[in-house]
């Protein structure tokens, strides 16, 4: 058997020791890169690739949006096996695991930039983004990219109808419900309270920021093997504080995944859990003033709150049969390029995703960033703000994206007053241990 690591460097002094051709006359290597941001996130992903297209004349990177993350990620796993996928694809946190088992359909990011010769250090990039992205050893798997932490939209406006104060803000869950009554008795807006993304926000970063396990084996980091731990006595505390905020007018639930983000943008919800990279679409949209912070915490479990995950998602390098090394240099060109400490500082101002980068971070600090734009640091803050615990690395569960719409579907007939909190947690309890063992038999080598 030819080894591949031969067969590149074979191609490339072959490539070295060819006659330069003049620069009008070569020809762009192309690059597909097929996301799943819509909207201004996905205006901001055109321009970051046409940043990168015209910083240089070797690459060319044609960016395509394909629908919702899960559309993503499913078509680019059917273009591999039809023999034409495109080379870099990005995919949400949660499909970590399932890419991570894809064996040869994908080419880890450290093994992409080693054959290229383009050297990245993998500890420039934030701990809590590195890691997640990362194999047991430290490598990088993944490129990071549009990296996020949920955190808790104001209406300052609603608040200071209600006569809540506009500037000390609520921390603790407590704070919250307080908040939503005087929200309720004023009718400051429709609804006092949502949240978007059911899950992430309400069983994923609750977990980690009160240092509870949701899953075995350190969230699955330390083996596919994990079961799920729903029915822990925190779970049930906090689905039931939140069936009691719905039953009392103070919360309304807006649907699944990012449905409810409209609820807070349009003005008819005051709080919302939401993606800190919904930043530069408040921006746009919002007709009041608003304010974000870290999502709040149940004090009388934890005193001092530990790190949230993140969310987002990263790049993924994908393996053709016809790929040339061109093709992977290229893509690890641009990887450096979206690393370049101002690039990734430009990136974070442009959509309100964390920098990827220390380096950026500083950038932004230092510049005064944070101070003329309060609140564009609340992420960040919470995903730094502890070292993190095995409850709190992440996760990394196969089949997550069914798990979580699992976990959805339950909380959501809760909602609905067709079970109780018990009953939701115990049904996506025993339903996604199913999914994690038939990804477990899928798998195991």
């Amino acid at each position: 058997m030819i080894d591949r690591r031969t067969l590149l460097t074979g191609a490339t002094t072959a490539a070295l020791a060819t006659p330069a051709l003049p620069l009008r006359a070569q020809t762009r290597t192309e690059i597909q890169f097929w996301y799943g941001l819509a909207g201004v996130l996905g205006e901001r992903v055109a321009e970051q690739v046409k940043r990168f297209n015209d910083s240089q004349a070797a690459v060319n990177v044609v960016a395509s949006f394909k629908g919702s993350y899960t559309d993503v990620m499913t078509g680019a796993i059917a273009a591999w096996r039809a023999g034409n996928p495109p080379h870099i694809v990005q995919i949400f946190e949660v499909g970590t695991a399932t890419m991570m088992a894809a064996g040869p359909a994908i080419r880890p990011t450290h093994q992409l930039l080693a054959d290229a010769g383009v050297q990245l250090d993998p500890k420039q990039y934030l701990a809590g983004v590195r890691g997640y992205y990362s194999d047991t050893q430290g490598r990088l798997v993944s490129m990071p990219h549009n990296s996020s932490s949920a955190v808790m939209w104001i209406n300052l406006d609603a608040f200071e109808k209600a006569g809540l104060s506009t500037t000390n803000l609520p921390k603790t869950w407590a704070e919250v419900r307080a908040a939503t009554e005087k929200l309720k008795a004023a009718n400051a807006t429709p609804a006092p309270m949502t949240t978007s993304w059911p899950t992430w926000v309400m069983f994923e970063q609750m977990a980690a920021i009160h240092d509870v396990p949701f899953a075995t084996k350190a969230n699955g980091f330390e083996g596919m093997d994990a079961e799920l731990r729903l029915t822990g006595p925190f779970f049930q505390r906090h689905v039931e504080f939140l069936l009691a905020l719905q039953k009392d007018g103070l919360f309304r639930y807006g649907g699944r995944d990012n449905t409810a983000d409209a609820l807070f943008v349009n003005g008819e919800a005051a709080i919302s859990c939401m993606s800190s990279a919904l930043r530069s679409r408040v921006e746009r949209e919002a007709r009041f003033k608003w304010a974000s912070v870290p999502l709040p915490y149940h004090a009388d479990v934890i005193a001092q709150p530990k790190n949230g995950v993140i969310g987002g998602a990263s790049l993924w390098t994908l393996t053709a049969r016809n790929r040339t090394p061109a093709e992977y240099r290229g893509i690890a060109e641009f990887f450096r390029f979206i690393s370049l400490p101002e690039q990734d500082l430009w990136w974070h101002k442009a959509t309100g995703y964390v920098p990827i980068t220390t380096a950026a971070y500083e950038a932004a600090r230092s510049e005064g960033y944070y101070r003329a734009n309060p609140g564009a640091d609340a992420a960040i803050i919470q995903l730094s703000r502890a070292e993190p615990t095995p409850n709190s690395m992440g996760f990394r569960l196969g089949g997550f994206i069914e798990i979580r719409n699992i976990i959805q579907e339950e909380l959501e007939k809760a909602f609905q007053g067709q079970q109780n909190a018990t009953q939701a947690l115990e049904n996506a309890n025993r339903r996604g241990n199913v999914v994690l063992r038939n990804f477990e038999r899928a798998n195991r080598a």
